[in-house]
């Protein structure tokens, strides 16, 4: 059977590329973070410093593959704020992480691709319906499953929650500004100027010893600029309604991650959160224009 589906089937080539670029994506991200835990429980690099290495190593990655032509994008205000989103975003919860327990923090802060999902049907006017809805509702169940918060508000699952608006905000605004610039130069201008905006804290909490792992360093921003660049890549494909219940599956490394490398799994109510994920993002796949 052809790749090419006929008139009436799920989804042309271009959006099962994007879903690949998505997953792949969501696989990478958590990678970076499972080097940051490292980096800060191993060395005791603060999270705010490590934050700020994340961006200018992805940063010092990307510039020599960056065209001088794409130095426009530093003039499209969309690009500076998508900056000082990620920024804000991935600060705080890497500050939240080091107050609360990491399924706590992943459960507020998924709030951002239900954010994602209506604030693109109400600004970008993208299409809204029931069953996608219903699948990406579906996926946020799933992470109560595996998170199971507490009724306890604390100040790391406040700053959990920021992170998550800022995130759903993020997302969002990838789908707009992938219809403007080049992924390169998306890409680009997010880290250094999220690299800018994080220099003031990283000298703060500066390190006494800067190079005591320089191949966590790299991973860490290595893996988070792929991940960056993948979800770019499929936001410029793909609706960020359609793309919404993908963004879970970031858990799903994550967890991986965390029996790989941390050696911990999860329960019978983890693996039951999980299905629910597999669901929401493949029933998505599946559901038709």
């Amino acid at each position: 059977m052809g790749l090419v589906p006929k008139a009436g089937d799920c989804y042309p080539v271009g959006m099962w590329r994007a879903i690949l670029f998505m997953l792949i994506g969501m696989m990478l991200i958590p990678t970076g973070d499972a080097a940051s835990k490292l980096l800060s429980n191993s060395h005791g690099y603060h999270p705010f410093f490590i934050t700020w290495a994340r961006f200018t190593v992805g940063s010092l990655l990307v510039l020599p593959f960056f065209p001088r032509r794409c130095f426009s994008v530093f003039r499209n205000p969309v690009a500076w704020f998508r900056g000082l989103l990620l920024a804000i975003g991935i600060s705080v919860i890497t500050f939240a992480v080091s107050l609360e327990d990491l399924a706590d923090v992943f459960a507020v802060f998924f709030i951002g691709p239900i954010m994602s999902y209506i604030l693109a049907a109400i600004f970008l006017k993208e299409p809204v319906t029931l069953p996608r809805s219903a699948l990406l509702f579906l996926g946020f169940t799933g992470i109560l499953l595996i998170a199971r918060p507490g009724f306890g508000f604390s100040v790391g699952l406040a700053c959990a929650l920021l992170a998550g608006c800022a995130y759903g905000i993020f997302l969002t605004l990838s789908r707009l500004a992938a219809g403007q610039e080049e992924p390169k130069a998306l890409l680009f201008s997010q880290l250094l100027i999220a690299a800018i905006l994080c220099t003031p804290m990283a000298l703060i909490y500066w390190p006494e010893h800067l190079l005591a792992s320089p191949m966590l360093l790299t991973v860490s921003g290595a893996a988070s600029m792929l991940g960056n660049m993948f979800l770019i890549l499929a936001y410029g494909l793909a609706p960020a309604t359609r793309m919404a219940p993908f963004v879970y599956f970031q858990l799903v490394g994550a967890l991986l991650l965390g029996w790989g490398v941390f050696g911990t799994l999860p329960d019978i109510w983890g693996l039951a959160g999980l299905a629910l994920l597999m669901i929401s993002g493949f029933g998505s796949a599946f559901l038709r224009r």
